[in-house]
């Protein structure tokens, strides 16, 4: 693979969702980080323990609060990529308001 697709990256987000990463935000952010071929980790609130960005488990049992602040890496190929849209989907509260707001 060509360098810039394989790279290492980390950003750096506050979850303002109303109740952080429950059930819904959790499974959305974690289907999201499945769709990237690269490895993906988040640590919370400074924490040096890095959990998978795959894995609801983890991320559930994270137990991540409004307020929280999110690092999120990513090692491998759409590295980038993945980080910017993890990013973004965190930034847009999980598209809930979309959700919710949409007529049938």
């Amino acid at each position: 693979m060509p360098e810039p697709f394989k790279v290492n990256c980390q950003t750096e987000v506050e979850v303002k969702h109303g109740v952080g990463l429950h059930a819904r935000p959790s499974v959305t952010f974690t289907r999201l980080a499945k769709s990237f071929p690269c490895s993906i980790e988040i640590a919370v609130n400074g924490s040096d323990v890095w959990l998978n960005g795959k894995s609801i488990i983890k991320i559930m049992g994270a137990k991540i609060r409004k307020g929280s602040i999110l690092r999120i890496r990513a090692d491998g190929i759409l590295a980038e990529e993945a980080i910017r849209a993890l990013k973004e989907l965190i930034e847009r509260n999980f598209d809930e308001e979309k959700k919710h707001g949409r007529t049938a």
